[in-house]
């Protein structure tokens, strides 16, 4: 089997894990969300790989206002997130 997610950096993995976790969050509570583990994160690195999820179709982004969206993990998201699981779990059993 082949991970989908292979394709993406594991920052673009901890933001698809972040926004599966959180309902409908915007840019910003993704990124304070990360920040709790991670350094300051910048605006050039956080949306561009935002929208690097949504072109590869793991995520879908709306709109909030006209400055604020928001992101939702699409099927494809899920399906590839569980994917990674089951092959993480291979290896790992806690």
């Amino acid at each position: 089997m082949t991970d989908p997610l292979f394709e993406l950096t594991s920052f673009q993995r901890d933001l698809l894990y972040v926004v599966v976790g959180e309902t409908d969050p915007s840019g910003q509570e993704i990124k304070a969300e990360l920040e709790t583990v991670m350094d300051d994160i910048t605006h050039g690195r956080l949306y561009p790989n935002l929208d690097t999820l949504v072109k590869k179709g793991y995520v879908e982004k709306g709109e909030i206002d006209r400055r604020t969206n928001f992101y939702q993990v699409t099927e494809k998201g899920f399906e590839a997130l569980q994917a990674r699981r089951d092959w993480e779990d291979q290896y790992v059993d806690l």
